[in-house]
């Protein structure tokens, strides 16, 4: 089942700055932020010391929405103007895999849907009308 549909910021390294500011200006409850340097380590792709300190994912409750951000990794290009994509929640494995490949109908894989560290399905596509999803599967337990 899709449990949601919420805007996803892409910042430019400064991730932290926008969630204090996000949280005074709208009022949003702080309801986590993950650093790069907080994820599990992986010797085979060492993380750069300037990419400790960035956001792999916050989430802001807004009322009953949400306002999800992130950090670009170091490298990666920015472009103001083009740093929101849209993020949608799933419940389940198998649904998230099969919107995914809706999405990508027509379009281009950008990260293929896998299991992380927070999801056990997650991925990115930009579909053919060229916006970004972010499709991630929550399972409560």
């Amino acid at each position: 089942m899709i449990l949601g549909v919420h805007a996803y910021l892409r910042m430019n390294g400064n991730g932290l700055e926008a969630v204090k500011f996000y949280e005074e200006a709208l009022e949003a409850e702080n309801l986590g932020v993950q650093t790069y340097g907080e994820m599990p380590e992986n010797p085979d792709y060492p993380l750069p010391e300037e990419a400790k300190n960035r956001v792999i994912h916050a989430q802001l409750r807004i009322n009953n929405t949400f306002l999800m951000l992130s950090d670009t990794f170091p490298g990666q290009p920015y472009e103001t103007g083009s740093q929101v994509d849209v993020a949608i929640l799933l419940d389940d494995v198998e649904k998230s895999k099969e919107v995914y490949g809706k999405l990508r109908e027509g379009g281009e894989e950008i990260m293929p849907i896998q299991e992380t560290a927070w999801s056990p399905s997650y991925g990115q596509v930009k579909d053919k009308f060229g916006v970004i999803w972010q499709i991630s599967t929550i399972i409560e337990g």
